[in-house]
């Protein structure tokens, strides 16, 4: 078959390499009809993330049609068309039974990116997300192998197109899930740090559970005139004010509610956290989560969806301290909310789909992450199809 493979840093191209096969009793094999470049693939294209090797298939978000089933799959059968969450889970250890399915204890061998590991399991294991979990080939590919399939895939109706519901893989649900961490619901106020694919979709779950006023902050003019076309966002450039003030400043002094970090660790910081970062001194850039804080009204939440590594400095906990505020974040429990989102997408409360911008083949996937990584032709969102 062929598949997107990892060759080094900006170095990605489509291989020829052998199908996937049944490994496990519980195993279903996919062939994939839809699959899509995430944000946070861009960190493994930048090879920002340790562990991950040559010849890795990437790619976490993807849905397809049930090829082949293993003996004990009793949730699926074979022409079932379905979508797969990013996040590999058991659905029976003690994470998952509180369904808390990203800390699922019993699918990922290997380390994860904890630090300060000591004798604690790791969490769940994820698609093509590196070594540190699990090192599963992904789906950016023309099959897929899904382990634990009892557990997360989710049939789709006949009546729903593939991009109409590809996106419960992973960024419809981690939005939402970063809305409700963030406590959001009617008359609320909240800011969402970086308008790109998860940003939007925490906007369009904001808007559905009733926020009256949404920042969202960026620095490319065209995601955030499609953000504020398409959710009504008060819209603020970093490059040209700081935003917090900004914020500040529209919320009677006070702050927004709550605060979403859609950014993460490469978040663009300043000219010594970049040294800082490449020196390996700092393992993620601390300029949003300082923005955040800063944002947020005393009493508020920063919720934190972006993917974050290692150590930061000029974290300012003191100021967190100072004005009380909550923390939420973690890996998204996709498993959990996929039902209701499903629901909300046949009901017409959210389109997820309005944000793709580019629609591409697989066999173009290296100029894809290239388009995407560039933010080149007003880029927001690739969809691959084999």
């Amino acid at each position: 078959m062929h598949a997107l493979t990892y060759h080094g840093s900006y170095n990605v191209r489509v291989d020829t390499v052998p199908d996937p096969i049944l490994q496990e009793p519980d195993d279903v094999v996919l062939k994939i009809t839809a699959t899509a470049i995430c944000g946070s693939d861009l960190h493994l294209y930048r090879g920002k993330i340790p562990e991950l090797k040559d010849g890795d298939i990437l790619g976490h978000e993807f849905m397809g049609v049930v090829v082949d089933a293993g003996s004990e799959v009793a949730a699926l059968q074979k022409g079932d068309r379905v979508v797969v969450p990013f996040v590999i889970a058991c659905g029976e250890c003690f994470f998952c039974e509180k369904q808390l399915f990203s800390a699922c204890e019993t699918t990922n061998p290997d380390r994860s990116a904890i630090m300060n590991k000591k004798n604690v399991r790791s969490g769940a294991a994820l698609f093509g997300y590196t070594h540190l979990y699990g090192g599963v080939p992904g789906g950016q590919a023309e099959y897929v192998r899904v382990p634990k399939a009892n557990v997360g895939p989710i049939k789709v109706p006949q009546t729903l197109a593939d991009e109409q519901v590809l996106f419960l893989s992973d960024i419809l649900p981690t939005g939402y899930q970063a809305v409700l961490n963030a406590d959001i619901g009617p008359g609320s106020s909240v800011a969402i740090f970086g308008a790109g694919p998860v940003g939007l979709m925490a906007a369009a779950c904001a808007r559905m559970l009733g926020a009256d006023k949404i920042f969202m902050v960026d620095h490319h003019p065209y995601r955030l005139e499609f953000a504020r076309e398409t959710y009504g966002i008060f819209p603020i450039d970093f490059d040209e004010v700081d935003p917090a003030e900004v914020i500040i400043e529209n919320t009677s002094f006070r702050g927004v509610d709550a605060a979403i970090d859609a950014i993460g660790f490469e978040a663009k910081g300043s000219a010594l956290e970049t040294v800082m970062t490449n020196l390996k001194l700092e393992g993620s850039s601390g300029v949003a989560l300082r923005q955040c804080i800063a944002a947020v009204r005393r009493g508020g939440t920063v919720s934190v969806p972006g993917v974050y590594t290692g150590f930061i400095h000029g974290f300012l906990f003191g100021d967190a301290f100072e004005k009380g505020l909550i923390f939420k974040m973690g890996q998204t429990h996709v498993q959990r909310f996929l039902p209701e989102l499903l629901d909300h997408i046949e009901s017409g409360k959210l389109h997820p789909d309005v944000i793709i911008s580019h629609r591409m083949r697989l066999t173009e996937a290296a100029a894809a992450y290239k388009i995407f990584d560039k933010k080149q032709d007003d880029c927001r969102k690739v969809v691959l199809t084999p």
